[in-house]
């Protein structure tokens, strides 16, 4: 063969080759990546064309709907308008997408991934999109906002099922109108929030002293104002002062330097341990967008989480609260799931069901068990220890007629000036809740996060 031929031959086909290799990469192996890129609106543009499905709540009642615009395209409308701004999101040319609205944006625009999806795309791209079912309960939703719209404060609420993980409330002030191009016009608190949990650590804390076998509720601890604790001095709330006390009255009294101690007694690494295992240091794993989640955990060199291992971290103190620790409402919620359901933490989940246009069942999520925590003879003495708080100590205002609730309060100091983070995490019989409000002038935990507890668990339960 004449050898320029050969050369011109061989030239061609690595050109050719590149010119595959290159189209390739957009339309097959990056292609998704492509279409979610925020910059891209494309992608938003030829959606307009679907009618994307339908969102509903638990009971059927309407949270995200398409209205026909001229040119057989559709827009997204929202009959619950603010309520649930935030889990459900929203889609926007200006503003892309949010909340569910993002994470289930294959589903509800008819894209499918399976052999028969791949079939149908080679007749044409869907006109219509599945419908989604949430977990979310409108009526405990309203109960929730409503009583933070009472407040002047940012502030959260997260509840859901012991057993399943099913979120049934997701509220976070302040929230934004997603009818009004508003979308994702605030971060949602309840998952991108971190506030210092005080006192509602001590439940974790707890948890790892009674799992690891080192302590009975009955243990005798010295709740002594003042106790030195990693070289400084640590005093209880308003300076209250205590001999030895078993840890079941220092949970319900909240003594700071009991729980201090234990930590410190137990040891960084074991506290490390438990703090992974309720989901610490980790995105919680919901079905939710990766973007508008956050792990909760030490805060000592922003915007990295320090490992509790680390020598800058004061074990003592974080395990009350303190110490530049920093959680979600989510994440504590998920801390009180964990100990009403025997032990077993589950990942939380918003979407029940995903229906085909015609009503069909096609995809219902099982609930998915992301760890056992402690054991389940340990949550049940956590769980006695937690109802004390709420018959007797801290949390009565969490309490409700004919239903035993099982809580603790928290109160973080923000400041000198009196500013503190008021907190409530528990479980009934079948739900969990947390709720925190930012920054109040002189309150407390059991004073202003209980009640709305009691509210939230109240409707749930009806």
């Amino acid at each position: 063969m004449n050898p320029p031929v050969t050369r011109l031959f061989a030239l061609v086909l690595v050109l050719f080759a590149l010119l595959v290799a290159f189209t390739s990469r957009w339309t097959v192996f990056e292609a998704e990546a492509l279409r979610d890129n925020d910059n891209n609106r494309r992608g938003l543009l030829a959606e307009q064309l679907i009618k994307r499905g339908i969102i509903r709540a638990d009971n059927g009642d309407l949270l995200a709907g398409s209205r026909p615009l001229p040119q057989e395209r559709f827009a997204r409308r929202y009959p619950a308008g603010p309520l649930f701004a935030h889990t459900v999101g929203c889609t926007s040319i200006d503003r892309g997408r949010s909340g569910i609205e993002d994470y289930y944006n294959d589903a509800l625009t008819g894209r499918r991934t399976d052999a028969i999806g791949a079939l149908d795309s080679l007749l044409g791209p869907a006109k219509i999109g599945d419908d989604l079912r949430t977990t979310l309960s409108t009526r405990s939703q309203q109960v929730a906002t409503d009583a933070l719209r009472g407040r002047p404060e940012r502030a959260a609420v997260v509840a859901m099922e012991l057993d399943s993980g099913a979120v049934k409330v997701m509220a976070a002030k302040p929230s934004f109108d997603p009818n009004a191009g508003e979308c994702g016009a605030n971060s949602n608190l309840a998952t991108q929030g971190r506030f210092a949990p005080g006192s509602t650590m001590k439940v974790v804390t707890a948890a790892a002293a009674l799992d690891s076998g080192r302590y009975q509720p009955g243990s005798q601890v010295s709740g002594e104002n003042g106790k030195i604790i990693s070289g400084a001095p640590l005093n209880n709330f308003e300076g209250a002062d205590f001999g030895p006390i078993d840890l079941t009255t220092a949970l319900t009294n909240s003594v700071n330097t009991v729980w201090a101690e234990v930590a410190v007694e137990l040891g960084q690494g074991t506290m490390a341990d438990y703090m992974d295992a309720f989901g610490f240091y980790e995105d919680p794993p919901m079905d939710y967008p990766d973007q508008q989640m956050i792990p909760s955990g030490v805060k000592k060199q922003r915007p990295r989480l320090v490992r509790p291992t680390s020598d800058q971290v004061d074990i003592g103190r974080v395990a009350i609260g303190q110490g530049d620790l920093e959680a979600t409402p989510l994440q504590m919620a998920s801390v009180a799931q964990t100990i009403g359901n025997g032990g077993v933490r589950m990942e939380p989940r918003l979407v029940a069901k995903v229906l085909d246009p015609d009503g069909r069942t096609i995809d219902e999520p099982l609930p998915e068990e992301a760890e056992r925590v402690m054991s389940r003879d340990s949550a049940r003495q956590l769980g006695d220890m937690m109802r004390d708080v709420v018959n007797e100590g801290t949390g009565t205002a969490a309490a409700l007629e004919g239903v035993e609730v099982a809580g603790k309060t928290g109160t973080a100091e923000v400041n000198l000036q009196g500013l503190n983070n008021a907190w409530f995490i528990g479980f009934s019989d079948r739900f969990a809740v947390a709720v925190v409000i930012e920054r109040v002038q002189g309150g407390t935990g059991g004073t202003l996060a209980a009640p709305i507890a009691k509210q939230v668990l109240e409707s749930l339960g009806e």
